[in-house]
């Protein structure tokens, strides 16, 4: 089974609408809801890998798979079954797909993949950002079915 979870910080200058549409740019499929903690106000939803189509077409769109497959394993070197990484809140509010090399100012959109197993986690990077040439994918892989 894939999980997918996304958040995001709301800054006090921020239109919570304006974020809300910057994630529904990057995942259009995911539910979300407005959560208030002590840290503040966040925008939050799960998924499943369906949630993860618009983000591999992204991918394609944007000629970044390879930076993409880079990011996706960095985010999981210390457990196999777990991915994270972000996209630039920003850049998402016009429907582009940025990685930010740290945490924004702003906050970035957090993106956290869990598999049951290590084995499904590499069919999905597979899926999301298959090995290129020149930066066009050798094939496409079907969509997981995990």
């Amino acid at each position: 089974m894939i999980e997918v979870k996304i958040s995001s910080v709301v800054n006090p200058t921020e239109d919570i609408e304006r974020v809300k549409m910057a994630v529904m740019n990057m995942f259009p499929l995911i539910e979300l809801e407005t959560v208030t903690t002590d840290e503040g106000e966040f925008i939050k939803g799960t998924g499943n890998v369906e949630t993860l189509r618009n983000v591999h077409d992204l991918f394609r769109i944007e000629r970044i798979i390879d930076t993409a497959r880079t990011r996706l394993e960095a985010g999981s070197y210390r457990n196999p079954t777990k991915t994270r990484f972000l996209i630039n809140k920003q850049v998402a509010t016009i429907g582009k797909l940025n990685f930010p090399a740290i945490e924004e100012s702003l906050g970035s959109i957090h993106v956290d993949i869990t598999t049951d197993t290590a084995e499904e986690m590499e069919i999905l990077i597979e899926w999301l950002t298959p090995p290129t040439e020149e930066g066009t994918p050798l094939f496409e892989p079907e969509m997981p079915k995990l």
